[in-house]
């Protein structure tokens, strides 16, 4: 069975667009403001995206770029700016970074409470802690698409391959929250094979094309693909869907599944910023 991860994203999106439709109509408003640093083709794309969609909503959108050469003092200014602004309850840095700008330090300089895309060791704190309050988009979406395919983790053996703090780490979290035994598997891990090969549920967030097989996938396992691979202008995900989906009893698609999740979780965390903070 494919897991419609569209589908699932334009339910959310209604409930968050009726609920942002009563606040605008009391005078109010909803802001979510985008940082973009230089000019990558795919973050452009992404950012176009999250501004989109977060107008459809009715979400009041800022979109602020900055050339490739800026420096780290720059954005830091504009990140505190943009913290003491009472109309954004939202920020979020568009990723990757040019290389002469230090990541962590400029994702921490984001108020917590403002930190939509829950990057901030703050909100990865409350989130390890059992206390989630902004939790990472991705990973987030991967369980509300489990959530509204009534797919009960509970006990199951959950593989994640790629540990990534922006996906890996978070979901491996949100996975042991509802009571999945997880096991991470990243570059250095032995057997990947094997180990992928018993997964009742297996998380691909590796971004390397096809790289989960057939003979990596346990018959009538849940197969969750999160890779997004550009291939000769053709997107891939790490899976190898044409030949998983036919042992799996559930599959994402690549497009069409855990990626409309993540913009989607982005206007829900905005939302929500704005009900716990305003």
């Amino acid at each position: 069975m494919i897991l419609d991860g569209k589908l699932v994203a334009k339910g959310t999106r209604e409930e968050i667009k009726k609920e942002v439709q009563a606040i605008n109509k009391d005078g109010k408003e909803v802001g979510l403001c985008v940082v973009l640093v230089g000019n990558d083709p795919a973050s452009l794309v992404y950012v176009n995206n999250k501004i989109k969609a977060s107008n459809e909503v009715g979400i009041k959108s800022y979109l602020y770029k900055l050339e490739a050469d800026v420096s780290q003092d720059e954005v830091l200014a504009l990140l505190d700016k943009l913290n003491k602004d009472d109309k954004i309850n939202g920020i979020i840095v568009q990723l990757p970074l040019p290389k002469t700008l230090d990541e962590t330090t400029i994702l921490n300089a984001i108020d917590p409470k403002k930190d939509v895309d829950g990057c901030h060791y703050v909100q990865k704190g409350k989130l390890w802690t059992g206390n989630p309050e902004l939790i990472a988009c991705t990973p987030f979406g991967v369980m509300k698409i489990l959530e509204y395919y009534n797919i009960d983790v509970k006990g199951k053996h959950a593989v994640i391959v790629g540990r990534s703090n922006l996906v890996g780490k978070p979901l491996a979290q949100l996975l042991l929250a509802k009571d999945a035994t997880v096991t991470i598997c990243h570059s250095k891990t032995k057997d990947i094979k094997e180990i992928a090969s018993k997964a009742d549920i297996l998380c691909a967030a590796v971004g390397k094309a096809n790289f989960i097989t057939v003979d990596m996938v346990k018959q009538g396992a849940i197969v969750i693909d999160i890779g997004i691979n550009r291939v000769e202008g053709k997107l891939y995900g790490d899976v190898d869907y044409d030949s998983v989906k036919e042992i799996c009893s559930y599959i994402t698609p690549v497009p069409g599944g855990v990626g409309p999740m993540t913009v989607t979780m982005l206007l829900y965390n905005t939302l929500k910023a704005y009900k716990l903070y305003k």
